[in-house]
């Protein structure tokens, strides 16, 4: 047993944590450790809930520490970490080792107890199923009796006397069915909870003893515990796939706008591209019809002014060389150009 100081440094524990004396290296397991037990961190563990009673299962083989609990309390307000996860496999594995120790207990209890008819097991049955409401209806009587509610438990108790009523008319029934000798032998049933044997003549007492017992009631917390589990994992999981897939929504947004962009950018660098190549077009359109026009222009006032060709021939032949034929006369040389004729000086002025 605990001495006092002790308890008191254990409540310390559980309620600040490893570090409640500042000192973060006291603790060198953080809970996070897979020495540590889950179930435990989660107040969830078999060999904690059925410590003391007839299935006591001993040391746990992982470490139970309630300062490492109050770390885990502390930490998951701030982040999700999931050893729901971990808790519900090992409820899942204990509750699975009892219901198999529960079939096997009603199996080898039918191979010893005489064959008895399907209508004579369905009153038993009958009888076994009145047993357990009034041991339950007892124990609740006495727990509210204890807290203090006399009235509310009262109540139980005159509902547990209408049970007790069905209930003996129910072995009445049975008794009837059956031969003398046969009834008189204990008929046993295994509890569908904890693997317990009943007896079909157990008294109010004994029942009580059973359904209001650290064992039985150990066994439906821990089933409580595990249902209570699953249901917070399919919710957490439920909203991890929803986040998943709101994270990947917003991913496809983002890339989808990303590649609008694209899109948008590369049409605007098109029309620029579009639009300086007609500007270049245009340019050269402008710069040859200027071109056209000039040289149109200078033919028109080439054929609108002759003195000014005769002019521009003048200028030419005064600009040509001239050679001494043997005949003595003076002549122009041949034109530099090939196009330009070649005229004599006196066919020139035979021209003019």
């Amino acid at each position: 047993m605990m001495s006092a100081q002790a308890q008191m440094r254990a409540l310390l524990d559980q309620l600040m944590g490893t570090a409640r004396d500042g000192d973060e290296t006291r603790q060198r397991v953080k809970y996070t450790d897979d020495r540590v037990c889950k179930s435990h961190l989660l107040d969830c563990c078999p060999h904690d809930i059925l410590a003391g009673t007839r299935m006591d299962l001993g040391e746990c083989t992982k470490i139970h520490d309630l300062a490492l609990r109050a770390d885990y309390e502390i930490a998951s307000k701030e982040k999700e970490l999931f050893f729901e996860l971990d808790a519900m496999d090992h409820l899942e594995s204990f509750i699975a080792e009892c219901d198999r120790r529960t079939e096997l207990a009603k199996k080898r209890l039918a191979e010893t107890q005489e064959e008895i008819s399907a209508e004579v097991a369905a009153k038993a049955e009958k009888v076994h199923e009145l047993n357990e409401e009034i041991g339950k209806l007892l124990a609740k009587a006495e727990q509210l009796g204890a807290e203090g509610n006399v009235d509310e438990s009262q109540r139980i108790l005159m509902e547990m006397e209408k049970v007790k009523a069905r209930k003996r008319e129910a072995e009445e029934e049975y008794r009837n069915s059956m031969p003398a000798s046969s009834f008189q032998q204990q008929k046993l049933r295994v509890c569908e909870v904890c693997s317990a044997y009943l007896g079909l003549h157990d008294n109010d007492r004994r029942l009580a003893d059973h359904f209001g017992g650290k064992l039985h009631l150990g066994f439906i917390l821990i089933r409580e515990k595990l249902d209570l589990l699953r249901r917070t994992v399919a919710t957490k999981q439920e909203k991890r796939n929803q986040d998943r897939l709101r994270r990947r929504e917003e991913r496809d947004k983002v890339g989808r706008r990303s590649k609008s962009r694209e899109r948008r950018r590369s049409k605007s660098k098109d029309r620029r591209r579009h639009r300086s190549r007609s500007a270049s077009r245009e340019k050269r359109k402008s710069r040859s019809k200027s071109r056209d026009r000039h040289r149109r222009h200078r033919s028109r006032s080439g054929s609108r002014n002759p003195s000014h060709r005769s002019s521009r021939d003048r200028g030419l032949k005064h600009k040509l060389p001239m050679k001494m034929t043997e005949s003595g006369e003076v002549s122009s040389m041949a034109p530099l150009h090939p196009q330009i004729p070649q005229f004599h000086v006196h066919q020139r002025a035979a021209l003019l």
